[in-house]
């Protein structure tokens, strides 16, 4: 049977058993020759899908367009910045201002050598509280500031769950005890499972950092790895969650120097 001849495919260009031409590989950066697969180019292959296959495609439906993330940054915000927080506080310094911190310099910084394609921070919803009305809105104006601030830095910010809060009592001066407002965030780490778990299911997830140290996230770190996921776990120096350092396949530890440094926004 004579094969049939497809002059948009040339063996000879490439290893791979067929050649993607340039302007495929233009809208899909992130994706090697033998990995890819496009609905109509693999139509055009004259050849069994299960031998396709074989040779490395990956099969999407046309139209398909989202490109392939290797490694992707999952950061818990409010857990991040409490971390931050407890730095500068130990060190007697002034509060940062979050919508000029230097994000995007830390990160360059402490994950030098690794290419980082997406990184993603998540935040519960913030509500007026009746009792604090003024706090809150205050809140809620500084949240608005730093997601822009993020944004424009090319990062995804992600709203999942709520802060709720509620009166608890804590013991004060002198052994007396009192009832006082606290928030605490619910869902976000529901969220940052469901997302790592589900982009390692899709197959667009080969390396993933994970901002956090909330133990919930154990588990899904575990199915990751199941799945071949090489996980790392991204904490800081005075106060790492031993879990996730034995969870994860590595574990990167933040200075606290390197987190004073980048406390004002480098003009």
């Amino acid at each position: 049977m004579k094969r049939r001849h497809n002059s948009k495919l040339d063996s000879s260009k490439t290893n791979c058993p067929f050649f993607i031409d340039n302007a495929v590989e233009k809208f899909y950066p992130h994706r090697t020759i033998a990995n890819l697969a496009v609905g109509c180019y693999s139509n055009d292959i004259n050849a069994p899908a299960s031998r396709k296959a074989r040779w490395g495609f990956r099969f999407y439906r046309f139209g398909y367009t989202e490109d392939i993330m290797r490694t992707i940054v999952f950061i818990d915000g409010e857990n991040f910045r409490k971390s931050i927080q407890f730095i500068f506080d130990n060190a007697k310094k002034q509060t940062p201002i979050w919508y000029s911190y230097d994000f995007k310099g830390l990160f360059d910084k402490v994950l030098i050598g690794i290419e980082i394609h997406q990184v993603i921070f998540y935040f519960s919803k913030l509500q007026m509280h009746p009792e604090t009305p003024e706090k809150s809105k205050q809140l809620i104006e500084e949240r608005r500031l730093l997601k822009t601030a993020l944004e424009r830095k090319g990062y995804i910010v992600m709203i999942a769950g709520r802060v709720r809060g509620h009166m608890e009592r804590v013991r004060g001066f002198l052994g007396r005890t009192k009832e006082i407002l606290t928030f605490k965030e619910k869902g976000v780490d529901v969220k940052i499972a469901v997302d790592m778990v589900t982009k390692a299911c899709d197959g667009v997830l080969q390396q993933a950092i994970l901002g956090s140290s909330d133990s919930d996230l154990q588990p899904a770190i575990q199915e990751l790895r199941k799945r071949k996921v090489f996980c790392i776990y991204l904490g800081f120096e005075n106060e790492p969650n031993k879990g996730l350092t034995a969870t994860t396949n590595r574990t990167i530890l933040i200075r606290n120097a390197e987190v004073l440094g980048f406390g004002q926004k480098k003009a």
